[in-house]
């Protein structure tokens, strides 16, 4: 999920280089690094099972005896393995490699900010018939309410590989899933929206489950997706940075609502999709900048001129650093949660992604995607539908100074005045940011050239360094100095 190069979309491990273990529902990734890392003979034992003949499904037939006791005893250690894979080992290995645990939030005093609204653990919550709608219970009432998708398995092939599981690949895809899930919910049910305890549930609540069902049939799935995205270079197997699986939603928005033929055009998001990027609309990296004027140009090519202004969903891909997080932005991340419009964060480590949704002092609280469940279909009008494996009531944390600097920002804007508060807030966050902004706003979007900052060489690489020229800056965002070297190996491809 970083766009280091080992681990860009052109990764280690694409799909075309996986012919002899296409049907594994887990490869050798980032996980066998990193566990070497911790001890090398492990990793190398590791390695030797995933590297060896005995598939998770076996395709080799032998018509011969022999060839069917062979059989049985590799599907014996197949069965061994998918239990090491799917059960708490494979929890345990990912928590070494995230550095991460449940969360107790309830040990801090701290306010805990979730998508926007703001919770606070006291002492008199302890107490026999304490009744605080705004502590840790309620926060966790909220936590377990927003959608969580995962890995799966068992689902029908991913176009025309022979992948029938997204383990160990496809946590980009699943935590973008997620951040659009609940720009959904906010959309057709509110922010004050709370999962139920009994059924039925409400009929918006299990459309949305729907769309996001693991085959080609449902809008949203992995398969449409790795689709949309593979211009992006995006295949089964691959790996992508947050840039291109943004990229990739808004292909996918379009394509959906755009299809020649009527009958094959598939369900497609009620609200417009704007990327906000930089210089070179962000392929070359330069600074993110929410420009009103393109706002609502996508806005009115939505809803095709029939308003000037619809719901929106705005992505902001940054890179915030090389190895690391530059430390003068994590304040600025932390506070995004607080903006009512916030979806969170796609984030996590290298090679791991989550879903941050919130964040309590130092630490971001996450959604986890690693966790192995089979495929399950929601139809969209079965009210009764078993919906468990969506949600979660386990909190983790994440120290923030350890993400990975390649992240994206989610927000959406109900309406206009809804997106004229969150251009409000950007620029009131972009006055405290000494300089180093992590997008700003602009009315009209001019030439952009990078901002030179003398202190770090890395500032030069963050996609949040510079702003517009300035023109024309009705939010208050002030002016910088541009750097007279314009070359582009100055920036870090998003």
């Amino acid at each position: 999920m970083t766009d280091l190069p080992k681990r860009a979309v052109d990764s280690n491990f694409p799909a075309g280089h996986l012919t002899d273990s296409l049907d594994r529902e887990l490869e050798p990734t980032v996980l066998d690094q990193e566990i070497g890392n911790i001890r090398s003979t492990k990793s190398s034992l590791w390695s030797k099972i995933f590297t060896s003949k005995l598939c998770i499904r076996e395709t080799h037939h032998n018509p011969s005896s022999s060839g069917k006791e062979t059989k049985s005893i590799s599907n014996g250690w197949s069965a061994s393995l998918r239990r090491v894979v799917t059960g708490g080992a494979m929890r345990r290995i990912q928590e070494r490699i995230l550095g991460t645990s449940r969360a107790d939030v309830s040990s801090s005093a701290s306010e805990i900010w979730l998508l926007g609204m703001c919770y606070k653990a006291s002492p008199e919550e302890s107490q026999p018939g304490a009744n605080n709608g705004n502590g840790v219970p309620a926060f966790l009432q909220d936590f377990s309410s927003r959608i969580r998708i995962t890995y799966r398995k068992g689902f029908d092939a991913i176009s025309n590989s022979k992948f029938t599981s997204d383990v160990n690949w496809g946590c980009m895809i699943r935590s973008s899933q997620m951040l659009v899930a609940q720009a959904l919910l906010f959309h057709h049910l509110g922010r004050a929206w709370r999962k139920p305890s009994l059924t039925p549930y409400e009929r918006e609540y299990i459309q949305i489950l729907h769309l996001f069902g693991d085959s080609e049939a449902c809008a949203f799935s992995i398969h449409n997706l790795i689709r949309a995205g593979s211009a992006y270079g995006l295949t089964a197997g691959s790996w992508l940075g947050p840039y291109a699986v943004c990229r990739t939603w808004e292909t996918l928005a379009r394509a959906n609502r755009e299809h020649d033929e009527p009958n094959l055009r598939k369900e497609t998001l009620p609200m417009a999709v704007y990327i906000v990027s930089g210089d070179g609309d962000g392929e070359h990296g330069g600074a993110p900048v929410i420009c009103v004027d393109v706002a609502a140009r996508i806005c009115a090519d939505f809803s095709n001129g029939q308003f000037t202004w619809t719901p929106i969903l705005l992505l902001v891909p940054l890179v915030l650093g090389l190895e690391k997080v530059n430390p003068r932005y994590i304040p600025l991340l932390r506070e995004t949660f607080t903006f009512p419009q916030s979806l969170g964060i796609l984030g996590g480590k290298p090679g791991a992604s989550t879903y941050m949704v919130g964040v309590q002092d130092d630490k971001a609280l996450y959604l986890d995607p690693h966790e192995v469940q089979s495929v399950v279909q929601i139809k969209r009008d079965n009210l009764e539908a078993d919906t468990s494996s969506y949600h979660c009531s386990n909190v983790r944390n994440l120290p923030l100074d350890q993400i990975d600097p390649s992240l994206a920002i989610g927000f959406y804007c109900r309406d206009k005045d809804d997106f004229d508060d969150l251009c409000w807030r950007a620029s009131e966050l972009g006055e405290k940011s000494n300089g180093a902004p992590l997008f700003t706003v602009t009315r009209s979007l001019q030439p952009t050239r990078p901002v030179h900052h003398h202190d770090s060489s890395v500032d030069r690489l963050i996609g949040g360094a510079s702003c517009g020229n300035g023109m024309d800056e009705p939010f208050g965002v002030g002016n910088s100095e541009y750097d007279t070297h314009t070359g582009e190996d100055e920036w870090q491809i998003l």
